[in-house]
């Protein structure tokens, strides 16, 4: 394989092997398996009173539980290059170990910028909790819209994800926590900042406006970029970005208050039957062989140990379902069409057996299967259990039973597996977030914080306008990342329109900085 070099008086175009590049398939050692396994064991069985799960937050997350031959099937644009950036390993520090080096993965597409002398604009996307490659073939927002802007197109894979690993292996950079301490967002986005310099500086697009793009925690990502370098990014699109749901600002039970919502809405006699199949649950889990019981009928894929395995995998689906509720399936529906159009003789669990299997689809087995997001897993746990620490509780009045953020047992879990306590204030330390709109309105600029209200995670987001040009862009009927996906035919008027609002903001801030560089110019 031969990487790809950004070389100013060359072609752009340099041969790269592209299906080593994207059909990444990472090989793990024995130890690393064993560390997985002793993460999932514990994060699976709990060691605690109340909740310490943190749903996941992915962009891509929605398609893969959704239609998982999708990814696989999906081509990758010929025009796509792959490049590799020798990254700083410690960006704020001058001890001789943070100027150790690492491969930074990232890719271009050169086929329709404008240029470096016409300074035609960047769209540069952040990568989040995983390996680059799903980003690549479901985030559409920039490739749908290069055309129109003329765009040279980034995509950046976050450190310690696909191929972007420091200390040369996978075993080695997950070691510890001394050589997991480099692995949180600010070093992020301090690799994002730099790879877009270097790129600009090769290129000498030196006056090329770049809009960074990001959703979930690559939404967070994007909107804290450009706080924290605004001579970087002239804007950013925060997509499905949670910033607020830290250190008490937002209810701690609102995320599950949504996926409740969600359900009642979609059908009243659907969420009756999942509010009331908790107990029947543990009554059945208190019975003589009563976990084989409920093993056989929700034909798990190994014996139950305990009755909240089962009762966790059921949260996780119905929270997946609402949290990625997008056409044109729908999965809060389709679970409730399979529960609903039961027998009415079924007895409760089996009605909620058939929302599974409806959600699901035909499968030899369906609760606790073998994991194969191993490495994602292992990552967004230590970010969970450093800084990313979102309380995610279950309050009273749900169609869940109560479960509250346990913040002592999530702060002993993590102390446990990683051997270091999270910072739960640091989000908002670091990054800010109390009195937001009183902070924001007179010091940024330039973000758009967008947001499907179907999505429970929309709960922490911005939604509500906070400045001129710090806007909220929200649709009803939205899902989680839903306006960054590659446009359909099939999409609904309603997602077309908040694309399109997009859009037109960002023109209008590209336009705006090419009338303040022009006014710039013409007085030198």
């Amino acid at each position: 394989m031969s990487n790809c070099c950004l070389d100013p008086n060359k072609s752009y175009y340099c041969f790269v092997d592209k299906t080593r590049a994207m059909n990444y398939s990472p090989k793990f050692p024995v130890q690393w398996v064993q560390f997985m396994v002793m993460i999932l064991s514990i994060t699976s069985t709990g060691i605690a009173a109340g909740r310490t799960d943190i749903p996941r937050l992915s962009p891509t997350r929605g398609i893969i539980i959704e239609d998982p031959d999708l990814l696989s099937s999906a081509a990758v644009s010929d025009d796509l290059q792959t490049f590799y950036y020798p990254q700083t390993l410690d960006h704020f520090n001058y001890q001789p170990q943070s100027y150790a080096t690492f491969q930074q993965r990232y890719v271009m597409n050169f086929k329709y910028w404008g240029g470096a002398k016409k300074s035609a604009p960047v769209l540069a996307y952040l990568g989040a909790e995983g390996p680059l490659d799903d980003d690549l073939t479901v985030i559409g927002f920039l490739n749908d819209n290069a055309v129109s802007f003329n765009a040279l197109l980034v995509y950046i894979e976050h450190r310690y994800y696909g191929k972007s690993i420091p200390f040369g292996s996978r075993e080695e950079a997950f070691k510890n926590a001394s050589t997991l301490g480099y692995f949180h967002s600010a070093q992020a986005i301090a690799d994002y900042a730099e790879i877009i310099m270097h790129i600009k500086n090769k290129l000498r697009a030196f006056y090329s406006p770049v809009i960074v793009v990001g959703g979930s925690y690559g939404g967070m990502l994007a909107s804290w970029l450009r706080l924290k370098y605004p001579h970087i990014a002239l804007g950013a699109l925060a997509s499905s970005a949670p910033i607020l749901y830290f250190d008490k600002i937002t209810p701690r039970g609102a995320y599950f208050s949504v996926v409740t919502k969600d359900f009642r809405e979609a059908s009243e006699s659907c969420y009756q039957t999942i509010r009331n199949s908790w107990s029947v649950i543990d009554k059945i889990a208190s019975q003589p062989n009563g976990l084989s019981t409920l093993s056989m009928i929700f034909k798990t894929c190994k014996p139950l140990n305990k009755s909240s395995e089962l009762k966790n995998a059921l949260e996780n689906m119905y929270a997946s379902a609402a949290q990625y509720d997008s056409p044109p399936r729908y999965p809060v529906t389709v679970v409730c069409r399979g529960i609903d159009g039961a027998n009415e003789k079924q007895d409760i669990l089996s009605k909620i057996f058939a929302g599974v299997v409806a959600y699901k689809g035909n499968r030899s087995c369906y609760i606790n299967p073998p994991t194969n997001e191993s490495e994602t897993t292992v990552g967004w746990r230590w970010q969970t259990c450093s800084e990313m620490v979102i309380p995610i509780g279950i309050g009273n009045r749900t169609m869940f039973q109560p479960e509250p953020f346990d913040l002592n047992s999530f702060i002993q879990q993590c102390k446990t597996i990683f051997g270091v306590p999270p910072r739960p204030h640091w989000v908002t330390s670091y990054y800010g977030g109390h009195d937001i709109k009183l902070i924001l309105q007179r010091f940024g600029s330039n973000i758009i914080f967008s947001n499907g209200l179907r999505d429970p995670y929309s709960r922490g987001g911005v939604l509500e306008n906070i400045s001129e040009s710090i806007l909220a862009v929200k649709t009803v009927n939205g899902s989680h990342c839903l306006d960054i996906l590659a446009q359909d035919a099939s999409d609904p008027e309603w997602l077309v329109k908040q694309r399109q609002t997009e859009v037109k903001i960002i023109r209008g801030w590209i336009a705006q900085y090419y009338a303040d560089l022009k006014a710039i110019l013409f007085k030198q």
